[in-house]
């Protein structure tokens, strides 16, 4: 590199010339390290170095001229280190800016590394602030359908838990049904082989196996007759006939192959009784004999049982045995303290102070008295002298039941008579207990005036605005072994 010099020192610059040299734009200004050249008489001359001679700490003139406007241009090379080290602080001096330049750069590193991951950071920051917002909007849906699941549980649970002793109750039913149905293989099978070979047992001890099997499952047929209620199916139109309100019923201990229908139309000012020969007659034709009652009847609480028709008396708490056959009153009495002339009817009216039933025990009434704050009373009835038998004071207002009904000896009440309609109460005469329960079932012309249930039919007779009704009725049955 060709530098300009002044007539007091040169300036020296590098220029990579050797092998293992390096030139530097760094210009070394040292006193005393160049010698005053004169500045006449050097063009075309050449100098010694006057540098110290070690090549890694010297600059060393290479060549020197004197250019036409008479300034001394030196061609010197530089060594390989960058900056003077004569002396020992510019080494330390370098050694520390290499050092402050090192840190530097690893500063820079770290600075960018730190950014790219405060970056990530404040990234995740945003996206885990999202999913904090989202778990919860999803908690709280959670803990609300959670909620609603849990009660629905908790309400299904409740509808089911007093079916679980009833439940293992029926397995050790279904083992004695199955115990039953072996011996009648078994007698089958001995049967069978009497044919093939006649005396090889002896006929009065078959015939006495057969007799206690048979009586045996009579008493079993017998216990199924009754059981809780589970369920009631969806109605059955039979006819649409009559005004708003009466009565239909069918005799539980008619003879065999009887099955006349009763029909009673109005709740009150009336005293004639329609009676059809069968079932298809009153759904198909209008073929009926009248019957004429000595007195008019109050509200649609009517029963037929065993030949002879219970009802209430209009205006009055007294109670009418009449045979139909005959058509004369068989026994009249009166129902001590029962409320009468819409003084404890149920909701819909119609003067029901007193609602007559049969079920597979016999003969019921149910109404209300003022001793019993007008709650609703039940009373097993001697169905031959009308005679209390026994009597049952429930807690349930007579005024808010829509209907009852007595199954096996418990009386069912629903909670009302038009639209949505479920059986809600039940009361165990057995037991002397009640229970609040929810058996829906569909109230289809919205007003329901007589509800009665036939234990031989096992079936629900309603009157709906005009409409004969029935429903099928579901029953648990419990069967012991020891009751055989």
């Amino acid at each position: 590199r060709r530098l300009r010099c002044s007539p007091a020192r040169c300036a020296l610059g590098g220029m990579g010339m050797q092998p293992g040299w390096t030139s530097l734009s760094l210009l070394c200004w040292r006193a005393g390290a160049v010698p005053e050249l004169p500045t006449s008489g050097m063009a075309g001359k050449s100098f010694q170095s006057v540098l110290p001679t070690n090549p890694e700490e010297s600059w060393q003139v290479y060549s020197s001229a004197q250019d036409s406007e008479g300034r001394c241009i030196c061609t010197v090379v530089a060594p390989q280190q960058t900056m003077c080290s004569r002396d020992a602080r510019t080494k330390q001096l370098r050694q520390l800016l290499e050092k402050v330049q090192n840190m530097s750069q690893s500063i820079e590193v770290l600075d960018r590394r730190t950014q790219r991951d405060l970056q990530y950071v404040e990234k995740m920051e945003n996206q885990m602030r999202g999913l904090e917002s989202k778990f919860k909007q999803v908690e709280e849906s959670h803990k609300q359908h959670l909620a609603r699941q849990f009660k629905a549980i908790k309400a299904k649970m409740e509808e089911l838990r007093p079916l679980i002793p009833v439940l293992e109750e029926y397995k050790a039913d279904a083992k004695l049904v199955l115990q039953f149905k072996e011996e009648v293989q078994n007698l089958t099978s001995v049967l069978n082989e009497l044919q093939e070979e006649i005396g090889a047992y002896d006929y009065e001890e078959l015939q006495n196996r057969v007799s206690n099997l048979e009586e045996r499952l009579r008493a079993c047929m017998q216990k199924l007759a009754c059981g809780k209620l589970t369920g009631i199916s969806d109605p059955i139109t039979i006819k649409t006939s009559g005004s708003r309100f009466g009565s239909w019923m069918t005799d539980p201990l008619a003879p065999e192959g009887e099955n006349k229908v009763w029909y009673m139309d109005s709740y009150h000012n009336n005293r004639f009784v329609r009676e059809y020969k069968s079932m298809a007659d009153f759904m198909n034709t209008d073929n009926f004999t009248s019957h004429r009652l000595p007195h008019p009847w109050s509200g649609t609480g009517q029963v037929v049982y065993n030949g002879s028709i219970y009802f209430n008396k209009y205006q009055s708490h007294i109670i009418i045995r009449f045979d139909l056959k005959t058509e004369t009153i068989l026994k009249t009495r009166s129902l001590d303290y029962a409320g009468y002339n819409n003084m404890y009817h149920y909701a819909w009216g119609g003067h029901s102070d007193i609602d007559l039933m049969v079920d597979e025990n016999g003969l019921w009434a149910v109404y209300a008295t003022n001793q019993n704050a007008g709650n609703i009373v039940i009373s097993k009835l001697d169905p031959n002298t009308l005679q209390s038998l026994q009597t049952w004071n429930t807690s349930y207002p007579k005024r808010s039941a829509g209907e009852a009904f007595i199954i096996c000896g418990t009386l069912y009440v629903t909670n009302g008579y038009s639209g949505g309609t479920k059986v809600h109460y039940a009361y165990q005469t057995n037991a002397s207990t009640y229970e609040y329960i929810d058996i829906p079932f569909q109230n289809k012309y919205s007003h329901i005036s007589m509800l009665d249930y036939n234990p031989k039919d096992r079936a629900l007779y309603a009157w709906n605005n005009g409409h004969q009704i029935l429903y099928n009725v579901t029953l648990f049955h419990v069967i012991r072994s020891d009751e055989l």
